[in-house]
């Protein structure tokens, strides 16, 4: 994957809140069995094409901190027109660790976007500095696996943490290295010799963020 020229914006994000709004004033219009379906919101960016992820925190605003209400995205590269309306709504409403986002919940919410970009081959499980790259690791383990299995048949893993999680969390090189081996799914005993076979793929983003009050006042003076 290669190095883009783009950065997300607050046009991204409000984007991400106008598809969420339009969407549970829909569904609520229709619950109560009126109204004309909401239209549709109109992406005002370039439909430019790139790997990203949507992520839903929630909490209250005058608290420090605040909790994953749902997180999705692709490490493929989409075009962000199209993308950022999927990844929006499946964030919300897909992400299988929570129940889906409620209306009452809006004002406690805030949306991030992140576009991926940067891509490289780390020399080592440990060759990517905390805070500033996201990691996907790749290894071939014993147990189920859940993507495919090799020539050999031996079970396949793989998942991926974004930049921000490993610094948010505490973690160390090695404590980052083993949650995402027990994202990937694997049960086994994790040991040097599994975190040295580990291929890992660093990635840097651009994010950038809005809570529903942010949001709330763009669209008053919009």
């Amino acid at each position: 994957m290669s190095v883009l020229d783009v950065s997300a914006s607050f046009t991204h994000v409000l984007f991400c809140w106008d598809v969420l709004v339009a969407h549970l004033s829909s569904s609520e219009s229709e619950s109560q069995g009126g109204g004309a379906p909401t239209s549709v919101p109109t992406a005002m960016f370039d439909d430019v094409s790139c790997p990203l992820f949507v992520t839903w925190m929630k909490g209250p605003a005058h608290l420090p901190g605040l909790d994953l209400r749902g997180c999705i995205g692709t490490l493929e590269p989409r075009n962000l027109h199209t993308a950022l309306r999927d990844y929006t709504l499946n964030s919300a409403f897909r992400d299988s660790r929570f129940a889906p986002i409620s209306v009452d919940e809006m004002e406690q919410l805030e949306c991030t976007v992140s576009l991926l970009t940067n891509f490289e081959v780390a020399d080592t499980y440990d060759d990517w500095t905390i805070g500033t790259h996201g990691i996907i690791i790749e290894f071939v383990g014993d147990g189920l696996g859940r993507h495919g299995r090799r020539g050999d048949g031996r079970p396949m893993y793989s998942a991926t943490y974004l930049p921000e999680i490993a610094s948010r969390q505490g973690w160390t090189h090695r404590q980052t290295i083993d949650s995402l081996v027990l994202k990937a799914g694997y049960r086994m005993r994790v040991d040097d010799a599994l975190r040295k076979s580990v291929r890992v793929t660093r990635y840097q983003s651009s994010l950038c963020s809005l809570t529903y009050g942010e949001y709330a006042a763009l669209k008053a003076n919009s």
